[in-house]
């Protein structure tokens, strides 16, 4: 009978002290490497057991008060200890303290059955303290433009989506102002994450980088900078094809990520051609980088800043027309209207033709093969399009150079359309 008592409530209450036990030896053993921090194993380890025993005590009697005041007891004692020893010249150790007070909560939490929170918290808890002067580092590497790129973001996010409406608006029950807003923060975001990724290591890494990140933010913005750069310096040639080629290889990558995100049932028939078209292109890339001789000139090129609220605007209005143009046409004309909106809109921008083909497809308006196949077409028409910016803007000699690359990455995505669609 004891046994069974034992291994029911109490065995249970041991259990959340044991994990309290654990998270405080995390934390205290991080804090054990800062000679500036005044608290370490022992002590974040009685703070989360503390804890603990505080939750415990406050249900058993009914009332916060027994949690409100061990975390005030843990406050006076933590501040009483570092104004004793304080020293001008020295860290203050406000970060210690403020462990000392998420330890104390986490060792709260796991009495009232959230265990895994808060390990997970303890983990993050630990790499934010760990990774100090990495994290004091990139802060530091932050520019003005980088920071208004980051407020932008949040802007677009946080405050004009949530004010939208989630309703269907117009003929053929397309328009949904929130719908589109959400899709202009997804293509925001990913190229937000290239953009700062690409100010960060891009110079530091060479050709490859730069490519795979130029195509996170804007594989057309690359290919017009390489362009004129190439045509103004032709050592630079080479370079510019590894470049721009990587960077519409990167477009593959970026849109299975959307298509992951906005239709996943869409994968199976989706990721052959766009694999088909990475792999044929990857091969000539390969090839091309080896034929790169070292260049001394890999300065990051000015790309426009994409969450500008003037260019999510605009990619939410040209998706919005793709979006009724497609639904119209196919309506009125099958899958041929909207394999011709796929060619024109596919020279400007291919994620707005695919997350048009996508939404159609999740309203049950189109079939696979016909989302399929009219993303497809849209990458073609986008490679033929930068083939032509590449003829006008860099010139021949880059042109033809790029051309074996541009068409070996068409012929793969034709191969995927006719023999996997």
């Amino acid at each position: 009978m004891n046994i069974e008592i034992f291994q029911g409530g109490e065995f249970e209450s041991l259990q959340n002290f044991a994990t309290s036990l654990a998270i405080g030896l995390l934390i205290g053993l991080e804090r054990e490497r800062s000679s500036s921090a005044r608290a370490g194993l022992r002590t974040f380890s009685l703070i989360a057991l503390f804890g603990t025993l505080a939750a415990m005590l406050s249900e058993k009697t009914g009332g916060p008060w027994m949690l409100l005041g061990g975390l005030l007891v843990i406050g006076f004692m933590t501040i009483a200890a570092y104004y004793r020893t304080r020293d001008e010249t020295s860290d203050p150790g406000t970060t210690t303290i403020v462990a000392i007070v998420m330890c104390y909560g986490l060792g709260a939490i796991v009495w009232y059955g959230e265990s895994t929170l808060a390990i997970m918290l303890a983990i993050v808890i630990t790499i934010l303290l760990y990774f100090k002067a990495e994290l004091h580092g990139v802060t530091q590497n932050l520019g003005r433009r980088d920071l208004i790129s980051i407020l932008q973001f949040a802007v677009l996010t946080f405050i004009i989506l949530p004010i939208l409406p989630n309703k269907t608006f117009g003929p053929f029950d397309t328009l949904n102002p929130y719908q589109i807003w959400l899709m202009v923060v997804l293509i925001s975001g990913l190229s937000l994450a290239g953009y700062v990724a690409l100010r960060f290591v891009g110079q530091r890494y060479g050709a490859v980088l730069l490519g795979a990140l130029g195509g996170m933010v804007s594989s057309t913005a690359i290919t017009l900078v390489y362009a004129r750069r190439s045509k103004h310096n032709q050592d630079l040639t080479q370079l510019a094809v590894v470049v721009i080629l990587i960077a519409s290889l990167i477009v593959f990558i970026r849109l299975a990520i959307l298509s992951a995100v906005v239709s996943p049932s869409i994968l199976p028939q989706l990721l052959p051609v766009l694999g088909c078209g990475l792999l044929f292109g990857v091969s000539v890339a390969i090839y091309g980088w080896f034929q790169l001789n070292q260049q001394t000139d890999m300065t990051i090129p000015d790309i426009k800043n994409p969450t500008e609220i003037r260019t999510a605007a605009s990619f939410g209005l040209l998706y919005a027309v793709i979006l009724f143009f497609a639904a119209w046409l196919t309506n009125i004309a099958g899958s041929s209207g909207l394999y011709a909106i796929s060619l024109i809109a596919g020279m400007t921008d291919v994620n707005a033709i695919t997350l048009t083909s996508l939404r159609l497809f999740e309203q049950g308006k189109l079939e696979a093969t016909e989302a399929v196949t009219a993303i497809g077409l849209g990458i073609l028409s986008n490679i033929a399009s930068k083939l032509g910016l590449i003829f006008f803007i860099g010139g021949s000699l880059l042109a033809k150079r790029c051309a074996l690359g541009m068409i070996t990455i068409g012929v793969g995505i034709g191969l995927a359309l006719l023999f996997f669609v």
